[in-house]
């Protein structure tokens, strides 16, 4: 009898209401392994996602005439909705199965019904994977399978559906493309990049639920060879998605749109993921017999976070922490078992609150009899690139010729104390990766083996390293950069700075040291500011798009004065003086506002463009007309940063310019400079302050006319009195005098 007839998974469905609530399941497999008598052993890992009860899940049958055994162990349920609403749960079997020795390739296949309640009104489910059994020549061993899975239970608000990233991880470095399954419809305005298996919309979403069923598959990265048991072969070129895969694997999951929320800033109502989190697509190392722990944080302002939501293996347990500011916290703890050797084991998280939830994050947990050395290692960060060096005493051993950095173009150097390597965010396989508050710049530097090799005596070398920024942060603070005093990360544009000065005169080459600060100026002489911009990237151009001042360190005050606004020069004093095509020099002549008030601080916006990119914000200039500006294109330009710089400080009184050089306007004062928080875009108009102290600078010619007019009138109206005065007491005198002559 075949095992297809007599060794199915069979779990009968319990009820209507347990039926209607299949919300997806995902199938993962151990690596394969042949046995002495020549058959095959697979052993794969069914997740099952529902509703309320996940302990029943329906048969996965293996081919006809495949298997000759089919070893099913219990199910067990894995996760469930902890907040009492009974919204999601997930349960997890495994199966070994054996496969005899004349095949080619391992096929398992299942049915059920019914889909959770969804828009398009599907009901019946087919679960299918289908591996390839012939040993490749370049790892002499069997294909292993792409893993993947997803969490129970996906939610995304109507208006901040962007993206789903799926996990598409393969052992043996395949790429991994990801397609909707030919034998069920497509919810209409989504799409899928092959490329990444990340998840996007096309159109319009509407709230109610889709469901989704992906096929993932894998195509060697170079030309390899299959042997089958049956002396046949294969050969597979590499990167060709137009042979047959290695594996296929079919991934099945439910998303909900939900109604509109009112913020999609992350971090607001949906929950960020903050920087201690692993990032999507890690890997990560466990040990059989050892307590494996994985620590995640995330935030939300204005919501509570209730719960983490996990797809994970059994005996995975999750221990729950939140506070006062919108923080929660979850540490997930599992000790892998001896049959979870060599397992790579999927785990996906989100954040829950009760209107939303948080990304997605899916790292793959690798389970080993012994840690792998990871090595001592040391990385510089700097603003567009970062350097590693790995000690060799830590790995005794250790052979550079055999190590590569994620892209193996990229060379390696040595000493005789360490192993080096340098690399700039953008090239040698540095993966970009946002992680919520921050961004991570990551490598990797791995062992490998060369494609003759049939044994090896070298250990498994793999050192991670990473370069991580805030996502707006004045770097001084953080790393020791000499050229920029702002550093800010985008995808897109990677890592790029900004430096903003004050100098001593017109040449912009002295600039204000830090010790000058705050930086004494007198009423009306001329101040010399200038913006350096710096970028990894070779052809960019630099916009200011606004300066304003503001009378302290908050550039949100209400009392505020427009330097330039929508890239116009405002204030008719300024000057800007030609510079390259990443700097911004002027002059302005000092001012104070009315008032109580002795210092100035400046703000300004600033952007990053691509050269030659006609309707990117730095082609339009400036713009009278707000409203006609045209959206930011995607690669094309960054968004507006600002930058802050001050204080100035009055002293002295307001003489003409032209009686002071250029060399005496900035003195040094002797105190700390001040430190101002990263500024944030104002919304507020120049106040009347502002207006009347615009008035007067525009007329400052008449006001020297005036009081020196003021003065000559008060020096004649002292003369007149005085001679009055003395003319009166000299008649009075006289009149005297003749008096005591008549008496």
């Amino acid at each position: 009898m075949e095992a297809g007839a007599v060794f199915p998974l069979l779990f009968a469905l319990l009820g209507t209401a347990a039926a209607l609530s299949f919300y997806g399941d995902s199938i993962s497999f151990m690596p394969p392994q042949k046995k002495e008598d020549g058959a095959f052993r697979v052993t794969f890992h069914h997740r099952q996602n529902g509703r309320s009860s996940c302990q029943d899940q329906p048969s996965l049958t293996c081919e006809s005439g495949v298997c000759t055994s089919f070893d099913t162990s219990r199910v067990r349920q894995t996760e469930q909705d902890d907040t009492g609403r009974g919204r999601w749960c997930q349960s997890e079997g495994h199966t070994t199965a054996v496969v005899s020795t004349n095949k080619t390739s391992f096929s398992l296949r299942g049915s059920g019904c019914c889909w959770v309640s969804n828009v398009d009104g599907k009901t019946n489910w087919t679960a299918h994977a289908e591996l390839d059994l012939g040993t490749r020549s370049d790892s002499h061993a069997l294909n292993s399978c792409p893993v993947t899975t997803t969490v129970s239970s996906l939610r995304v608000p109507q208006n901040c559906f962007t993206r789903i990233r799926l996990l598409a991880r393969d052992p043996d470095g395949d790429d991994v493309r990801c397609r909707f399954s030919s034998d069920a419809p497509v919810p209409s305005n989504f799409a899928v990049d092959k490329a990444t298996c990340t998840l996007t919309s096309t159109g319009q979403v509407d709230p109610g639920v889709r469901v989704f069923e992906l096929m993932l598959e894998d195509f060697p990265t170079q030309d390899i060879t299959l042997t089958y048991a049956d002396g046949t072969s294969a050969f597979r070129e590499a990167f060709d998605v137009n042979s047959p895969p290695l594996c296929k694997v079919k991934l099945q999951f439910s998303v909900e749109i939900l109604p509109p929320i009112p913020s999609c800033e992350a971090g607001h109502v949906q929950p960020i993921f903050l920087s201690e989190t692993p990032s999507h697509g890690d890997v990560l190392h466990a040990t059989v017999g050892q307590t494996f722990q994985l620590y995640a944080q995330a935030q939300a302002h204005h919501a509570s976070i209730r719960d983490f939501q996990v797809s994970g293996p059994q005996n995975m347990s999750k221990a729950f922490k939140d506070d006062e500011n919108g923080k929660a916290e979850v540490t997930l703890s599992w000790t892998p078992q001896p049959s979870d050797l060599y397992r790579l084991a999927p785990v996906c998280f989100t954040a829950e609150t009760n209107a939303t939830q948080s990304e997605m994050r899916c790292v793959v947990v690798m389970v080993t009899q012994a840690s792998i050395i990871q090595g001592k290692a040391t990385v510089e960060c700097s603003p567009n690139k970062m350097t590693v060096a790995l000690s060799r005493a830590s790995m005794p051993g250790i052979d550079e010729n055999y190590l590569t950095l994620s892209d193996p173009s990229c060379s390696l150097t040595s000493n005789s104390t360490h192993i080096m390597g340098s690399m700039s965010f953008s090239a040698c396989g540095t993966e970009v990766e946002d992680k919520g508050d921050s961004i991570a710049f990551k490598n990797e530097i791995n062992s490998f083996e060369l494609p003759d090799e049939i044994i090896t005596r070298r250990r498994t070398v793999q050192i991670g390293f990473s370069c991580q920024f805030p996502k707006t942060v004045s770097v001084s603070s953080y790393y020791n950069l000499h050229k920029s005093d702002y550093i800010f990360t985008e995808s897109s544009f990677g890592s790029f700075g900004y430096a903003f000065e004050i100098f001593r005169d017109g040449n912009f080459t002295s600039k204000v040291e830090a010790s000058a600060y705050p930086v004494e100026v007198m009423l009306l002489q001329k101040i010399y500011m200038g913006i350096q911009a710096e970028s990894e990237l070779p052809n960019v151009n630099l916009f200011v798009e606004s300066c304003k001042a503001t009378p302290d360190d908050n550039p949100e005050n209400t009392l505020s004065y427009d330097l330039i606004k929508n890239g116009c020069l405002e204030d008719e004093t300024i000057q800007v003086h030609p510079s390259n095509h990443t700097s911004f020099n002027f002059e302005v002549q000092a001012f104070r506002f009315t008032g109580n008030y002795e210092q100035v601080y400046i703000t300004c916006s600033v952007i990053l463009c691509e050269s030659g990119s006609p309707f990117s914000r730095c082609a339009q200039g400036c713009l009278k007309n707000p409203s006609r500006r045209r959206r930011r294109r995607l690669h094309r330009e960054t968004a507006g940063h600002y930058i802050s710089q001050g204080p100035l400080r009055f002293v002295g009184t307001a003489v003409p310019s032209a009686a002071v050089g250029d060399n005496d306007v900035m003195k040094k004062s002797g105190k700390p400079p001040a430190v101002s928080p990263p500024p944030v875009s104002p919304d507020t108009k120049s106040s009347r302050g502002g207006w009347e102290m615009r008035q007067i600078l525009s007329n400052n010619i008449s006001t020297v006319v005036f009081a020196s007019a003021f003065l000559v009138s008060v020096v004649l109206m002292a003369v007149v009195v005085r001679y009055f005065h003395k003319k009166r007491r000299e008649e009075d005198r006289s009149a005297l005098i003749v008096s005591g002559w008549e008496n």
